[in-house]
């Protein structure tokens, strides 16, 4: 074999090239092996004297994914370290780039080979990165490799952090689709996370305002599953769908044009509605899946809150009993419900036999909503303003000239 070369700082490239090549070449005998590794020393070594970073790293990955079955997974990871770390040493933003490429091509070729450590490669990838699209490339590349090696359980935890990796990576809006698309589909899967993966789904589909009608297309399946998900799911009662252009779109479409009244109703009428659209769509609401019964359990507490909407403030029994559909018996069962749920806030008095509400819920929250909250915030501000003389007490939340509206848009 040939001699080894003397670890150091500078050197451990060639170090992990030499410890590679001879396991890459052992089996083929010492006078095939050692000109093998010899030969490929000495390229490493030329590499390095002349800052030939990508070529060095297409070297070294080469031979270090051939040995992945035949070291312990503390050994890949130190390699792999050594190889990743190759990205710091070009001040070339194209070359990290094309670094970068290049290791997680090879990293992704076997997904199903260890594919916890593998995804330990690439996070450490992402953590040397400085270059914010090449983070986003890195971790976008990370959630591929967790479908394809089934470790999602892993990557998951990350997506409580996105809007600060959207604020580091300040990527387009193709890219912000790729990436919410991507995590909604994973999500999906996992049922105890539901209302995410919806809540993704609702962000991809929000960066379709101000599209053309042929971009928006593009968004007609994911837009159709997005309704289906908020119909079926038990517990979201409120959403935005309604006002995406990406959603909207689909009420005058021939194929989902019935899925959109759908889902209308459910977000703006009540349980009659309901009822009268499946006794002429039963068949259709089989075709994706909705079970009637639990239908009709979400649209009855919908249905309650929108009578909690009411200006009067009060609720008669025998009215959520006729609205509901529902025995005399079974009104406060129901609204004990809507009260678990927190859909409403509301007391029952059971002597005059009505419901007291508290504060009204609105079912959609949309401009109109968000209009109505601007002005209540801007005269809270006023008073708070004058109780405290014009000055602002320690710990009083602040607001500027305008009090910025949180919309569809505005999630793009």
């Amino acid at each position: 074999m040939a001699t080894v070369v003397p670890t150091s700082e500078e050197d451990a490239a060639l170090t992990v090239v030499r410890f590679a090549s001879e396991l890459a070449w052992a089996d083929a005998g010492p006078e095939v092996a050692e000109p093998q590794v010899s030969r490929l020393c000495m390229e490493a070594e030329e590499f390095i004297a002349m800052g030939k970073w990508l070529e060095l790293a297409s070297l070294m990955i080469t031979s270090a994914e051939l040995i992945f079955s035949k070291v312990s997974e503390k050994d890949i990871e130190s390699i792999f370290t050594i190889i990743c770390n190759l990205v710091t040493k070009t001040a070339n933003p194209d070359e990290a780039m094309e670094i970068v490429k290049v290791v997680t091509a090879k990293i992704l070729q076997q997904p199903n080979e260890k594919p916890v450590v593998r995804l330990k490669i690439l996070i450490n990838l992402y953590n040397l990165l400085e270059t914010p699209y090449c983070q986003f490339y890195v971790y976008m590349k990370t959630l591929n490799l967790a479908v394809d090696g089934k470790v999602t359980e892993f990557i998951i935890p990350s997506f409580k952090k996105i809007d600060n990796f959207l604020k580091d990576w300040k990527i387009g809006i193709p890219e912000q689709r790729e990436l919410f698309l991507a995590i909604s589909n994973i999500l999906k899967e996992n049922k105890s996370v539901s209302k995410d993966a919806l809540k993704f789904l609702t962000s991809y589909l929000a960066t379709f305002v101000g599209e053309d009608a042929q971009v928006l297309s593009e968004a007609k399946e994911e837009a159709a599953h997005a309704i289906v998900e908020f119909v079926r799911a038990p517990d979201i009662f409120q959403c935005d769908l309604l006002d995406l252009p990406a959603v909207a779109q689909l009420e005058k479409d021939a194929k989902y044009g019935l899925l959109y009244e759908l889902l209308k109703i459910f977000v703006t009428q009540r349980l009659d509605a309901y009822l009268d659209y499946h006794a002429a769509n039963s068949t259709l609401l089989k075709t994706y899946g909705l079970v009637h019964e639990e239908c009709i359990a979400k649209m009855r507490l919908m249905s309650l809150v929108d009578l909690s909407s009411d200006a009067s403030g009060t609720i008669p029994y025998e009215l959520i009993r006729d609205t509901l559909r529902i025995n005399d018996d079974e009104v406060e069962l129901w609204v004990v419900r809507a009260i678990t749920a927190k859909l409403i806030d509301c007391k029952l008095d059971q002597m005059n036999q009505v419901v007291v509400v508290s504060h009204p819920t609105d079912r959609v929250f949309g401009q109109h909503q968000w209009q109505a909250l601007r002005t209540k915030l801007a005269t809270w501000r006023y008073y708070s303003g004058q109780q405290n003389n014009g000055r602002w007490a320690p710990g009083c939340p602040r607001f500027g000239s305008s009090v910025r509206t949180f919309s569809s848009e505005a999630i793009s």
